[in-house]
């Protein structure tokens, strides 16, 4: 019988290797990233674990591609080295200006401590002076507090199903399937109640004016 994709060719095996060959070079990457952030603005290993409230022995871990980073870590070194998240992804393709993610297959950034809630970041795209992150958020279920949020640049949100209020500093607004909402990232802003479940929504970021 004729395979029907080049997967049933190489088999699962190989496929599997494939997956945590491409994991394995993603964990590269975001070490790099993170210790040529911080090289940049003087600081040592103890310094940035300070900043981030972070033992000096699990950021060497992270800088040595020992350790990931959960979404929540990524968040405070992005702060402390006032840089957008994409910042780590750099070098992922440097050969090309596009990038191709598979249904399901977007880089996982979901929080451990966040059962039911999913991040999937599908792209780091940048330019001379813009930088786009589009991620594929899934919230599966509800919570009494949720945390807000406050990056530079623009956010624009597209709600893909299910229903949810959503805070943007002092105003907040009905998102159900279908409608979109941009605001300045500056403004304090998250959901605020999930209404209809599962609530899944694709979240742009655009930052202006970065250097590469």
């Amino acid at each position: 019988m004729t395979p029907s994709s080049p997967l049933d060719i190489i088999g699962p095996n190989m496929q599997e290797n494939t997956e945590a060959s491409a994991e394995a070079a993603v964990e590269k990457v975001l070490a790099a990233q993170v210790r040529e952030l911080r090289i940049k603005r003087g600081w040592s290993l103890a310094d940035l674990a300070v900043q981030i409230g972070m033992s000096k022995g699990m950021l060497s871990k992270i800088e040595n591609a020992q350790s990931t980073p959960s979404l929540s870590t990524l968040v405070r070194l992005a702060g402390a080295l006032d840089a957008p998240l994409t910042a780590f992804f750099r070098g992922l393709k440097e050969e090309a200006d596009v990038v191709f993610v598979k249904a399901g297959r977007g880089f996982d950034l979901s929080p451990r401590s966040a059962a039911g809630h999913l991040y999937q970041l599908l792209g780091a795209t940048r330019g001379p002076h813009h930088i786009m992150e589009p991620m594929l958020v899934t919230l599966l279920e509800r919570a009494e507090v949720f945390p807000l949020y406050q990056h530079a640049g623009t956010e624009f949100l597209y709600m893909v199903s299910g229903e949810m209020q959503y805070g943007v500093g002092g105003s907040t607004y009905l998102l159900e399937a279908g409608d979109s909402l941009q605001f300045d990232g500056e403004a304090p802003h998250g959901p605020r109640m999930l209404i209809t479940l599962p609530v899944q929504l694709l979240s742009v970021k655009a930052y202006g004016h970065v250097t590469r």
